[in-house]
């Protein structure tokens, strides 16, 4: 885990601040994982003991994983990088011009297929629900979700287990709560998300 956190700091991925998240909430940390997946190396470096947790867990049936879907943008590297290492096929979900998270490009999903769904951070899961939704839908089934780092609150429940290359307790608010706004701290955003 120490790793995952000297390799997001090496990188310039873990940033402080006043961020708007990709969640609606306001946090005084950022981790812009694409700075880190911008170095293929240091991205299988990040990743190599979280496959190996994961494909422990397969090994010793506690979920069974057919493919890896991230969601786009920041899940689309994890999910390929993850099934690499896993030697499993991987393909991601993306929104439609209604903002709505898809299936797209020719993608296709058995019936009971069990899908691992794969993020760069995890802060409420709002993106993975989303996901889970278009592929469920489908007709697949969510074995479980995984990412570089975690930083929910423990407050935020997740209904399938969860695998992380590092837990990291970061606070973020609600803005009517936020802290940094009432200091009059600037706020950025630096996610994808149209909020």
């Amino acid at each position: 885990m120490n790793k995952v956190i000297t390799l997001l700091e090496k990188t310039g991925a873990f940033l402080s601040g006043h961020f708007l998240l990709s969640s609606g909430r306001h946090g005084d940390s950022y981790f812009q994982c694409a700075k880190l997946l911008e170095y293929p190396d240091m991205a299988a470096e990040a990743l190599s003991d979280l496959a190996l947790e994961i494909r422990k867990a397969m090994d010793e049936g506690r979920i069974k994983v057919d493919a890896i879907v991230g969601p786009a943008m920041g899940g689309i590297i994890v999910a390929y990088e993850l099934a690499r290492q896993l030697g499993l096929p991987a393909f991601f979900t993306e929104r439609d011009d209604s903002g709505q998270m898809t299936l797209r490009r020719g993608f296709e999903i058995r019936e009971g297929q069990n899908l691992l769904i794969a993020e760069d951070v995890v802060t409420t899961a709002k993106s993975s629900g989303e996901a889970a939704k278009a592929l469920e839908e489908r007709g697949g089934k969510i074995a479980a979700l995984a990412c570089i780092v975690d930083r929910r609150s423990p407050s935020i429940e997740i209904p399938w287990p969860i695998f992380s290359a590092c837990k990291i307790e970061a606070e973020s608010w609600e803005e009517k709560d936020c802290d940094l706004c009432k200091k009059g701290i600037p706020l950025v955003k630096p996610g994808s998300r149209k909020i």
